[in-house]
């Protein structure tokens, strides 16, 4: 509704700046150097994102996601949510690591941003592309038990949602992109240039 409001705003305020553009003229005629005057009003359709979103996570105890993380779940489409499932709780679902990377947990997947301030876009991570990214890798990319992984490791945060290229579904993050093929079951790790094992 707000929509058509400010369209009619609009709309009805140009129309005012027309009439009295008309209603002033004096029939002399006027110099074509001199550009006309229109005034314009401008309005903005986009809400603002939420400061925060609470929801009800595992065991039902109260999970309140802010910043970064509560857009990124405001503006996820009903599939997503559903696919995300409830938040999980405890400090070693949610929080901010060492390089500043915020992130929520859920049961079928994850919400990271780079870091906590407004406007810094969240990205969910999941499915077979979040298994790969979760696997321990050494420095080159390549699995590893004393590795790290997720945004500590050798890929980095997610610069990206999951996105359909081709027949592939494909994550792009810092230093590199994970593909999967849904028909084939195939992953693909790819960091800084290099393909690497997906370690699955």
């Amino acid at each position: 509704m707000r929509t058509t409001a400010y369209r009619h705003q609009a709309v009805v305020g140009v129309a005012v700046a027309a009439l009295i553009t008309v209603g002033c003229s004096n029939g002399r005629s006027v110099d074509a150097s001199v550009p006309p005057q229109v005034g314009l009003i401008a309005t903005s359709e986009t809400a603002a994102p939420p400061a925060e979103v609470k929801l009800i996570g595992e065991r039902d105890v109260e999970v309140t996601l802010t910043g970064p993380i509560a857009a990124k779940y405001a503006s996820a489409t009903e599939r997503q949510r559903q696919a995300l499932g409830k938040p999980l709780t405890g400090d070693r679902n949610a929080g901010t690591r060492e390089s500043g990377v915020v992130f929520q947990q859920f049961q079928g997947g994850v919400i990271t941003a780079k870091n906590d301030e407004a406007g810094t876009p969240g990205y969910i991570t999941w499915g077979r592309i979040r298994e790969a990214w979760n696997v321990p890798r050494d420095p080159e990319g390549v699995p590893a038990v004393t590795g790290e992984n997720g945004s500590v490791g050798p890929l980095g945060a997610p610069t990206s949602d999951e996105d359909t290229v081709g027949e592939l579904l494909v994550t792009t993050f810092e230093h590199g992109q994970i593909s999967y093929d849904p028909t084939t079951a195939r992953v693909e790790v790819t960091v800084n240039g290099k393909a690497v094992p997906a370690g699955l």
